[in-house]
């Protein structure tokens, strides 16, 4: 099979139009999923009582020790037939999506929160502050900063890992590369627009989360 500069210039304008659509609804939408489920995870990793610690523990565990592809399997066929909870596919990938980068997500406002300065722990302390207000205007603030490219980093994982979501019917950029290319079982053009479209928006990407990490760090 060769390729043909005229189906690609065809279907390109549908694929980066309509396909680009559901693929940046699905990234954004789990990635604030997963930067706020993450955030009320760290935070209850830290909780006083070990009844809170240990199921979130056990949650995040399960969940980053089990394919993201099996999760959604999941959340898409199983729960309908065993507990009656359906959920629209884009809905279910979104879902499915956040929550498992949410407990990745986790693990980097743990660290940073664990890394910001034993001082400004005393210092809230000492200058009696709320609970609530040492961790909205003391903690949070240093710690979201130390962890800024990792975030970046997890929000370029989502999006690379969106394709997964064809196979539970979405209709993303990847899907709707298969549906084109079912329309004349002519495969070639189609995926590797898509596969292009990917590499074009993650490259920058990654360029850019480094570089931001490299001024955090001077």
């Amino acid at each position: 099979m060769t390729w043909d500069w005229g189906r690609a210039g065809e279907i390109a304008p549908e694929l980066f139009t309509t396909g680009l659509k559901v693929t940046a609804q699905a990234t954004l939408g789990a990635a604030v999923l997963a930067f706020l489920l993450g955030l009320v995870l760290a935070l209850a990793l830290r909780a006083p009582t070990r009844w809170v610690r240990l199921p979130v523990r056990v949650l995040i565990e399960l969940i980053r020790s089990t394919p993201l592809l099996a999760q959604l399997f999941i959340l898409y066929y199983v729960l309908p037939s065993a507990l009656g909870i359906t959920m629209g596919a884009l809905t279910t990938g979104i879902v499915g999506l956040g929550v498992h980068y949410a407990c990745y997500t986790a693990e980097v406002y743990r660290a940073g929160i664990d890394n910001v300065p034993k001082g400004q722990w005393e210092a809230a302390v000492a200058l009696n502050l709320p609970r609530l207000r040492v961790w909205t205007s003391v903690i949070l603030p240093q710690a979201v900063r130390k962890v800024l490219p990792a975030l970046g980093n997890n929000l370029i994982g989502i999006f690379k890992e969106s394709p997964q979501l064809a196979l539970i019917t979405v209709v993303d950029v990847l899907g709707l590369a298969r549906q084109l290319g079912s329309e004349d079982f002519r495969y070639l053009e189609p995926l590797t627009l898509a596969g292009l479209f990917f590499l074009v928006v993650a490259i920058p990407s990654s360029i850019l989360v480094r570089r931001l990490e490299r001024r955090l760090e001077s």
